[in-house]
């Protein structure tokens, strides 16, 4: 008797599977979603995935007890994110002509039993349709920082030996091999790119070790392309995490995060994609990982390049990538030193989030660096003993924003620092560091009246979304103890009045840059 095939009875299994189901979920046909790795089952409420019975270079599911072994993996893995979407490993029990979930007798084959969501929620769908916002970023960024920060960091010998240019360098000798591609790779062709990421990666090795000392290398997701990010019942989450290789999940952080970064990019939305690395920044306060913001998306983009190869060879989006990953080699411009100043409720955080976007800049602000150094969160409130804002806290405050923005501009990255800066000495202090790293240095000052001011300090405390602590007591402080922007500093100074609406201020903005371009 002819040995049966894994594959034929995989098929079979799923076709049975869904009459079953069918018969059982009165409302809508069950469908069907195949992968090279796997098959997914969308019955009524529930996803069921299976692990399809293939051994590949970089997977092994050839046995029922592998595939189980994968399937409690991904349970685990995709429960720390994503809890209400991940429920259960389940047998499937009976025979391939009349299986049975979770019933009785021996297993014949394992699954992961899911909650299931509506796909127009996913990132890349909203992507696709024009539909992605910035709170759907903004929560993006807070989840990921949060599940990042509460991973405990791999030791060096967990840290594993392949690197990410090893993982890239794989992918670009399967482009290389595919004929389908030679004119597409023939600009610049797939040797620059190799030679230009190995280099980057050579120039960043040493900043990588102090990174896996610092425990920065922990266990994190892997796959965080926008098709693995749902918007689902008010909640943004990452599913879908790499169970099947640990190395490829066992990564910086900052890797990690390059991936949204990287995918936000491709599809076409760079100021969202800023938007999102500043507010995880804010949040993890890991400023010193951005220096390796492009190696990592660069990486992300071959991989990606690659994977539309084995999903069909689509030319369009093999290119889209392709060319991404060949912009983020290359050296980057000279980075700007750009300060907001001015009052508070002013408007200079609204115009430093509007520059991020506009300059593709990294920005430090002086509320929440005040309170990290506090060991307190953005939005959270000091103790009525805490003197978090004395001269001396104030002092160390500065300190931080100009080691930030030393870190960032050595690093070439332009950076906005968001402070009030009511006095020159703290001004002076950003003007220099700006001359020593020959970074062209401007100064952004936000003015107000004073009564709009203390409008939006009011109503800014009262919705508690902000990280500043400001009364309007202290507004009132500041505007006795503000030191002018001296007249000899006219050839940095720009003013944006904003006393009008939140479009008017964004139009400051853009005419702005216009001026300093």
């Amino acid at each position: 008797m002819p040995h049966p095939d894994p594959q034929r009875s995989h098929e079979n299994l799923v076709a049975r599977l869904v009459e079953s189901l069918a018969a059982a979920t009165p409302v809508g046909k069950p469908q069907v979603v195949q992968t090279h790795i796997s098959t997914v089952i969308l019955a009524g409420d529930y996803a069921y995935k299976l692990k399809r019975p293939v051994q590949l270079p970089f997977l092994d599911f050839s046995t029922l007890e592998r595939r189980r072994h994968f399937c409690e993996i991904e349970l685990r893995l995709n429960q720390r994110t994503a809890p209400r979407l991940y429920l259960d490993v389940l047998p499937i029990t009976g025979s391939i002509e009349a299986p049975e979930i979770d019933g009785k007798g021996e297993p014949i084959e394992w699954l992961l039993r899911m909650r299931r969501f509506d796909s127009q929620g996913v990132f890349d769908t909203l992507a696709k349709a024009g539909q992605l916002e910035p709170a759907h970023i903004d929560q993006l960024a807070d989840h990921l920082a949060d599940f990042h920060m509460g991973l405990e960091p791999l030791t060096t010998e967990q840290v594993p030996r392949k690197t990410a240019w090893h993982w890239a360098r794989e992918s670009l000798d399967e482009i290389s091999s595919d004929p389908r591609l030679a004119e597409t790779v023939a600009a610049g062709g797939v040797g620059g790119l190799r030679g230009d990421l190995e280099a980057l990666f050579t120039r960043l090795a040493p900043e990588r070790s102090r990174r896996i000392a610092a425990g920065c290398v922990r266990e994190g997701h892997g796959d965080l392309h926008l098709a693995n990010i749902v918007a689902w019942q008010g909640q943004v989450m990452v599913f879908d995490a790499l169970e099947f290789e640990p190395a490829l999940r066992r990564i910086d952080v900052i890797n990690d995060a390059a991936f949204p970064f990287m995918d936000l990019h491709a599809y076409g939305y760079p100021a969202l994609a800023w938007r999102f690395i500043n507010a995880y920044v804010g949040h993890t306060g890991d400023y010193a990982g951005l220096g390796l913001l492009d190696a990592y998306a660069a990486t992300r983009a071959v991989v990606r390049a690659k994977v539309a190869l084995l999903a069909g060879g689509a030319r369009e989006q093999f290119n889209r990538y392709w060319l991404l990953a060949r912009r983020l080699v290359q050296p980057p411009g000279t980075p700007r030193l750009v300060l907001t100043v001015g009052l508070s409720g002013s408007g200079k955080s609204t115009v430093a989030r509007e520059l991020v976007e506009q300059m593709q800049a990294i920005c430090v602000r002086s509320d929440v660096e005040r309170k990290r150094l506090a060991g307190l969160k953005p939005l959270q409130k000091p103790a009525p003993e805490t003197d978090l804002y004395s001269a001396q806290s104030t002092r160390q405050t500065y300190r931080r924003l100009a080691d930030l923005a030393e870190t960032l501009l050595s690093a070439g990255i332009s950076t906005i620092v968001d402070a009030a800066f009511l006095r020159q000495d703290e001004r002076e202090t950003m003007l220099h560091l700006a001359e020593r790293l020959n970074a062209p240095f401007i100064v952004v000052e936000c003015q107000s009246p004073a009564s709009t001011m203390r409008d939006r300090i009011v109503a800014r405390a009262q919705i508690g979304s902000d990280p500043s602590d400001a009364t309007p007591q202290v507004l009132d402080m500041q505007i006795q103890s503000v030191q002018p922007i001296p007249e000899s500093w006219a050839p940095f100074r720009h003013v944006v009045v904003n006393d009008g609406t939140l479009d008017d201020l964004k139009a400051s903005v853009r005419r702005l840059m216009e001026s300093i371009h």
